[in-house]
């Protein structure tokens, strides 16, 4: 049974599961002895202590390699420090060039399922970071949760809480659809209102924030 994959879901052999699985970003598999036991754990959702894959797997991962926590931590599969909180959310972006192709990503910190990732499209790279928040904040008040957010971007955090994207990138045809997406963002920062914690990731201190592309 697949949570994260190619494809998702219940398959009967392990050459199917394994064409999900192999190579993916993060993938999250598991396999169980009955249909109705797979049927429950797949709408339950993968837990804190998922099948985590072996090094075969974690090779073709150097953005978000598996690193078993350290011993005191039962609460997430990645080596957080002990100040991070686990029951929280992790985003970042990369952008090839500054302005170039850019694109967003969001961690759970208690899995390291990756979330959601979008792009590459044009754009920058604090435009990416203001997206990636904005995204978790609605993605988490479309499932009613309220994770602790983290960015390792002063200026996106500074952007979500004023409501405005305060790039200097200018509209033009070549820029129209991240402009597009800034516009929507913004306005879902006026209309709604959020209870989430936002808060700074230290970069100097816990290295490279778990959703980092690994592009430096």
């Amino acid at each position: 049974m697949v949570w994260s994959g190619r494809q998702t879901g219940i398959f009967n052999d392990w050459p199917s599961c394994e064409a999900q699985v192999k190579g993916f970003q993060r993938p999250q598999y598991k396999s169980f002895t009955s249909l109705k036991e797979a049927q429950r754990a797949f709408q339950a959702g993968a837990p804190a202590d998922y099948y985590r894959p072996k090094s075969v797997f974690a090779s073709a991962l150097p953005a978000l390699d598996i690193a078993n926590p350290p011993d005191y931590r039962h609460d997430t599969v990645l080596q957080l420090p002990p100040e991070v909180e686990a029951r929280a959310w992790a985003v970042d972006a990369a952008c090839s060039g500054n302005p170039g192709m850019m694109e967003y990503r969001c961690v759970d910190l208690s899995t390291g399922a990756v979330l959601f990732q979008f792009g590459p499209i044009f754009g920058t790279n604090n435009i990416g970071e203001f997206l990636a928040i904005v995204h978790a904040l609605a993605l988490q008040e479309k499932q009613h949760t309220a994770f602790t957010i983290y960015s390792d971007s002063r200026n996106a955090l500074l952007w979500v809480n004023n409501g405005k994207c305060k790039t200097r990138l200018a509209l033009t045809p070549r820029t129209k659809q991240v402009w597009d997406l800034v516009d929507r963002a913004e306005k879902w920062l006026q209309t709604h209102s959020w209870s989430v914690r936002l808060l700074k990731w230290d970069t100097k201190h816990w290295g490279e924030i778990p959703a980092d592309f690994g592009r430096k």
